[in-house]
């Protein structure tokens, strides 16, 4: 708690509502007067702890990053052989996307605003994405079960790409196809033949 009284607890709400109203609104239509009427703080006080509407929105797309980074780092990749290693990579991805639409949709407004703000957060960055999926690709290559050459920023390109999709698109392909896109065992089997897709472009 600092000397305002605002505590980690009140940051958590406030960002977990706000991610809610964003996701839900877009930036343009996300209201702050609305997000600290739904917490146990005041509008006065997000805008002294997070500087302003964009403040408060960078806070919300780091936590919503952060959340897919951390379970990269906690999939146990580098314990496993570059395939295995790949499978695990692309299901956990499709897995995140698939339990977290509001990334989805918070992605899909940073881009139709031609992302004003998602290069200022760490866990964005290249540099944060590529070398684990640079390391695994160049051990399949040393290993022999994964083409040699591949390049990383493509691979996580189709992977972000597929898992993206089946959430991004969920509405529409719905209603244009009367396909269930929102229950597990539609996301089982999804997620079974996007991992099939990237195992067989990526397999030596």
């Amino acid at each position: 708690m600092d000397k305002s009284g605002f505590t980690e607890s009140n940051r958590r709400e406030i960002i977990a509502i706000a991610t809610t109203h964003f996701a839900n609104k877009g930036f343009a239509g996300a209201r702050v007067d609305e997000i600290a009427a739904a917490t146990a703080t005041s509008k006065r006080m997000i805008y002294y702890h997070f500087g302003s509407k964009e403040g408060l929105y960078r806070a919300v797309l780091t936590e919503a990053y952060r959340g897919i980074r951390s379970a990269e780092l906690d999939a146990g990749l580098d314990d496993l052989p570059a395939l295995a290693a790949l499978e695990r990579l692309t299901a956990l991805t499709f897995d995140y996307h698939f339990r977290h639409p509001e990334l989805v949709r918070l992605v899909m407004d940073e881009n139709m605003r031609h992302a004003p703000h998602v290069g200022s957060v760490v866990e964005a960055r290249n540099e944060m994405v590529l070398p684990k999926t640079r390391a695994l690709l160049d051990r399949g290559g040393a290993e022999g079960s994964l083409r040699q050459g591949l390049d990383p920023v493509d691979i996580h390109m189709t992977i972000s790409a597929l898992a993206f999709y089946f959430v991004s698109n969920r509405y529409t392909f719905a209603t244009l196809f009367r396909a269930d896109t929102t229950s597990d065992a539609a996301a089982a089997q999804r997620r079974a033949q996007v991992v099939d897709t990237v195992l067989a472009y990526c397999r030596a």
